[in-house]
């Protein structure tokens, strides 16, 4: 006689991404499943109630990284960070060093002296150019 084997335990991806601490409540995990954010064993799911287990990979895209991780554990609740660590393994590739960010995002992230909105000095300096005194 053979002995039975224990059902495999799987947990809904929006509580499963509470409890790994990736997002910070499940209303948001909601929302970014349903965007078609995340990807489960690389098929695009926008069901927040879609069961998840151990041995699923998850592909991410989150705080502007990629995020792979493999679930090795569904949870039961979400605890301290260091337990939340230990529901994946993190397959994610390394981020780009700074340098090897596009000109665009470096152009985007820095603003040249003077750009933006003049500062009170600035806006009567500007007045008294244009003869706007009184």
């Amino acid at each position: 006689m053979s002995e039975p084997v224990a059902p495999v335990r799987k947990e809904r991806l929006d509580k499963w991404l509470f409890y790994a601490r990736a997002l910070k409540s499940r209303t948001l995990a909601q929302k970014i499943i349903e965007t078609g954010a995340i990807r489960v064993n690389g098929e695009k799911t926008e069901r927040s109630d879609l069961k998840v287990g151990a041995g699923d990979v998850l592909t991410m895209v989150l705080h502007g990284r990629i995020l792979v991780w493999r679930i090795i554990d569904p949870g039961e609740r979400r605890g301290p960070a260091s337990e939340a660590q230990g529901l994946y393994q993190d397959l994610s590739p390394p981020p780009l060093p700074r340098e090897q960010l596009s000109p665009y995002d470096a152009a985007i992230a820095q603003r040249p002296e003077g750009a933006g909105r003049p500062t009170k000095k600035e806006r009567r300096e500007i007045d008294r150019l244009h003869g706007d005194d009184e």
